[in-house]
């Protein structure tokens, strides 16, 4: 018997600017979840990329005189060359929305949603904001701007488009939120979500005139036509696994790998409403769950901002610390689902207190008494089960996750004090062999939960236990 499959996927960065830490915690997080299901024996496909149209991406390229092309092929390199700051795995596939096989798909899913009749055109005028790639509605609006991207000037589009018909989904997404209670997590997303469709939904455009906005998928059997870029960039996470020509990974992925979606809260909408309509539209089964992680903010939840000068760049942070240590701080200090700030005190404090003068001194004491009065490391079971650990993986409360093992190291920190087997074993080698021993299978435990949470920690602690050694140096030096 196979394998059971699992399908994960973050949302596609532009590839116009570096990723800030809001994506380092949409990717390590994604990563986290990817890890666990391999723990559990779990055929995983774990997809990113990076989304390559629509008008910013235009208008950088311009700036930077190149042509679009160029432009998205460089900022792929630099994507990929960043994923890997983040510890992401090895065998994560990667989709681009200038693929060939994409922009076929995007094409195919388009013809789909059009005959059956969730597709027409119209004249219309609305206000864009190109930072977001999305209309905006005056409710939307602060001072006239757009709250996520003041003193960029709105755009006035006057033209006739292709719509599609999402205020006809409003009853059927209703419908499916209440078959599928956990479908958004947290649940006050999803009612965030519910109370968004009661309001009732707008058709929106789907099409940009090609003269206006040259860069993107041409609308099939219209030249003069590009797909708007959200339109085709959703579609990503099923013209990867192959769709809609080559269905073996899809059936297997899609249909039975439970496909599972990270985003940011200003995603919600797309991810959970709009594109589960356009699944629908084209006869397509729907995602099974989309989890929504809170912004990353400045102190005192304030909006990071380079005009403040608040932002905390992941690239500097991981330089300085490495990705480890990014990881760990990401995972245990930022709220699963809420908001929460990251700043370099809290940061620093987190690692000294958690890793410098905790894990990494715990080690340190353990190892340093296995390797001077054990002949050899005692044996430890291959793979232990964590039941209470797993769990919170699989509600992806990854926070409660990592306060578990930190838990677990605390209590072992306690036991070292408690019992002193440094002093025991000097009058009573037996019995202070046996805490040694204990305390040495209670760290593996320790090292084999942080597999999916610090996975380069991981494996140097598994090594140093199986070498019965101490580090040569402190796994994490105390910052001051």
């Amino acid at each position: 018997m196979g394998k059971k499959s699992f399908y994960i996927t973050t949302t596609l960065p532009y590839v116009n600017a570096p990723l800030h830490m809001g994506h380092a915690l949409e990717f390590v997080r994604a990563d986290t979840i990817a890890r666990h299901k391999k723990l559990q024996g779990f055929d995983v496909f774990f997809n990113t990329g990076t989304d390559e149209h629509g008008m910013k991406i235009y208008e950088k390229a311009i700036e930077k005189g190149l042509s679009p092309k160029e432009f998205t092929d460089q900022g792929f390199e630099t994507f990929k060359e960043q994923l890997k700051m983040f510890g992401v795995s090895d065998d994560v596939h990667f989709v681009r929305t200038t693929d060939m096989h994409h922009e076929m798909a995007a094409q195919e899913f388009w013809k789909r949603v059009k005959n059956n009749g969730y597709i027409y055109k119209k004249n219309y005028q609305a206000k864009y904001c190109v930072g977001c790639e999305s209309e905006k509605t005056d409710s939307e609006l602060v001072n006239g701007e757009c709250p996520l991207h003041p003193g960029r000037a709105l755009e006035l589009i006057s033209e006739e488009n292709y719509f599609f018909k999402f205020s006809e989904f409003g009853k059927k997404l209703l419908e499916f939120y209440e078959k599928n209670p956990v479908f958004v997590v947290p649940d006050f997303r999803l009612n965030e979500m519910k109370n968004f469709i009661k309001n009732g939904l707008q058709d929106f455009s789907i099409s940009r005139l090609k003269e206006k906005m040259p860069w993107g998928i041409e609308v099939p059997d219209d030249k003069e036509h590009v797909m708007y870029v959200w339109f085709d960039a959703l579609v990503n996470y099923i013209s990867t696994l192959g769709w809609p020509d080559q269905m073996e990974n899809f059936e297997k992925y899609w249909g039975n790998g439970n496909p599972t979606q990270y985003c940011g809260k200003d995603n919600t909408r797309f991810q959970s409403v709009m594109w589960q309509a356009m699944l629908m539209a084209a006869n397509v089964p729907n995602s099974h769950q989309i989890i929504v992680n809170g912004f990353i903010t400045a102190d005192g939840g304030v909006r990071m901002s380079k005009t403040l000068g608040n932002v905390v760049d992941p690239r500097d942070v991981v330089k300085e610390y490495g990705t480890d240590v990014l990881r760990y701080f990401l995972l245990r200090e930022i709220s699963s689902f809420e908001d929460s700030p990251f700043t370099i005190e809290r940061f620093k404090d987190a690692y000294n207190s958690g890793l410098a003068n905790g894990l990494g001194n715990l080690t340190s004491r353990i190892l340093t008494l296995s390797e001077k009065y054990l002949e050899k490391c005692p044996e430890v079971e291959k793979e232990f089960d964590f039941p209470q650990f797993f769990e919170f993986l699989e509600q992806f409360d990854i926070q409660k996750a990592t306060h578990h093992i930190w838990n677990e190291v605390t209590d072992l920190d306690k036991f070292i004090q408690e019992t002193e087997p440094f002093k025991v074993v000097k009058v009573d080698e037996k019995k202070g062999k046996e805490l040694i021993s204990d305390m040495v299978v209670r760290l593996c435990k320790i090292a084999q939960m942080l597999n999916p949470i610090m996975p380069e920690t991981s494996v140097t602690i598994l090594h140093l236990i199986k070498a019965n050694k101490k580090p040569e140096k402190p796994l994490f030096l105390r910052k001051e």
